[in-house]
């Protein structure tokens, strides 16, 4: 690839990554969210990898990341050097809670068939 020709698509990807649109959810969805506090934002917002380094620390982790993000746009690598597993994660972990024999998947059919 040419100098221009990557100075063009690095310029374009450069436009793609500026987004200033806010999505605002319905009420009844933010009255249902698991986290109500509005200053989560601000903390999030203030330092991104601090609120999602102290995040991730809710899960388990085989091997702890050495740094939460390596930015190098349009390339992201998050918890760079960690290890974990999405199935103890989202299912194991939970074997010993009092949640353990609450279903984790609920099928729905035609027409609201469940099991």
């Amino acid at each position: 690839m040419s100098r221009d020709r990557a100075a063009t698509s690095r310029t374009a990807i450069d436009a793609l990554l500026k987004e200033d649109r806010i999505y605002r959810p319905p009420a009844a969805f933010r009255r249902q969210a698991n986290i109500s506090d509005p200053g989560i934002y601000r903390k999030a917002d203030r330092n991104p990898q601090a609120f999602w380094g102290s995040i991730a620390k809710d899960l388990v982790w085989f091997r702890p990341w050495k740094r939460v993000l390596e930015w190098d746009p349009p390339n992201a690598r998050w918890f760079v050097g960690g290890r974990t597993n999405l199935s103890v994660n989202c299912l194991d972990r939970h074997l010993e809670t009092p949640v353990r024999n609450k279903a984790a998947v609920i099928w729905e059919g035609e027409p609201g068939e469940e099991r």
